[in-house]
């Protein structure tokens, strides 16, 4: 799914992108051409259908190359899995659009008042990542009757997700991060637009509309696995360019004698623990994937082990780094220099609320 052309394109325009804090044409192009947002739509709306595994190891694979890059398509591409959960004939007409494009917040915000054929949507909603070249913006609302909320059977307030055209979407062009600039995370806000009912969903594996296994996939567990890969991505990749300094470092004696024996025993390491991590965390998203494929309960322990250790290994990620980085230098502190660039990327995505612990 990743070739070497894709990579030199990649590379070939990533200071582009950081520069104009968002994608440009020729990635856009790219992730069109290989359908890369529609990683997780089935067949029958013109998507990929990759199974789970697969599609977690491209993630990872794709945040190795460029960690702003890789975010978008899997914010992106995670926000294109509702397909899933929206009225089909709906979802038929929408995918139509080789473009479409999906994102928008997982917070639960603003207001969603029930007219008699309609919702009527208020509020202000953060991060939509790739907004910009978003064609639907996604949100989540609590439900209101006549000023009221409306509650369950608990006295919870009862929500649900919704879609909305770009063009009822007034964008707040308010994302200025030191890293993942180019994914565009821009605030977005409603004014009392009118929604029709079937651009409200629920992300619940009950409330499906299609049929596929990934569907079966609690969001919570492919959410933090998803993201999960965008860490280990990026930080693998942070290895081998300070490796790869180490290397240059050797070139000078006193370095060596002083500093390589430690530097090398220490990175090598944290390698081996990170691809033990890596491995470990396959092995469980494989198996859900294998309950999941085969109609089978899942069990709750591995989705409680996957809460757990992906918010564990993202800390450790971020505490590693934080480590690592002073050794690379100045490099490491030049913004053009891609050990920087990585490593802004590594911090801005840790600020991400689902992880961070």
């Amino acid at each position: 799914m990743l070739n070497d052309e894709h990579k030199i394109l990649i590379k070939e325009f990533q200071s582009e992108s950081i520069e104009r804090k968002q994608l440009v044409k020729q990635q856009l192009e790219l992730i069109y051409h290989n359908n890369w947002f529609n990683l997780w739509v089935p067949k029958s709306l013109g998507g990929l259908e990759v199974d789970f595994p697969q599609g977690l190891q491209f993630l990872k694979d794709l945040a190795y190359e460029d960690g702003g890059f890789a975010w978008t398509v899997t914010l992106c591409a995670g926000a294109n899995m509702f397909a899933g959960f929206i009225d089909p004939r709906k979802a038929k007409d929408i995918w139509q659009d080789r473009e479409i494009c999906f994102g928008g917040s997982g917070k639960i915000a603003g207001r969603a008042e029930v007219k008699e054929d309609h919702y009527l949507l208020t509020g202000m909603w953060n991060y939509a990542t790739g907004a910009p070249h978003l064609t639907y913006f996604t949100l989540n609302a609590p439900l209101m009757k006549d000023g009221n909320p409306l509650l369950d059977a608990n006295g919870q307030s009862i929500y649900k997700s919704f879609f909305v055209d770009k063009d009822q979407v007034l964008i707040h062009y308010d994302w200025d991060t030191f890293g993942l600039e180019c994914t565009a995370s821009h605030s977005f806000s409603l004014e009392k637009i009118k929604v029709p009912f079937d651009q409200a969903f629920d992300l619940v594996p009950s409330k499906k509309t299609l049929e596929n296994p990934l569907f079966e996939i609690p969001f919570m567990c492919f959410a933090e696995l998803t993201l999960l890969m965008n860490y280990m991505g990026m930080f693998d990749r942070f290895l081998d360019l300070l490796e790869r300094q180490y290397f240059e470092k050797s070139k000078d004696e006193a370095w060596r004698m002083k500093h390589s024996r430690t530097r090398f025993k220490e990175i090598d390491g944290i390698r081996t623990n990170f691809e033990s991590s890596y491995a470990e965390m396959m092995g469980l998203a494989k198996l859900v994937w294998d309950q999941v494929e085969n109609y089978q309960e899942l069990d709750e322990q591995v989705l409680d082990d996957i809460a757990l250790k992906s918010r564990e290994l993202a800390k450790w990620i971020r505490l590693n780094t934080a480590a690592l980085i002073p050794y690379a230098g100045i490099k490491g502190a030049q913004r053009k220099e891609e050990i920087n660039i990585v490593f802004r990327n590594l911090f801005t995505a840790s600020q991400h609320g689902l992880l961070n612990v």
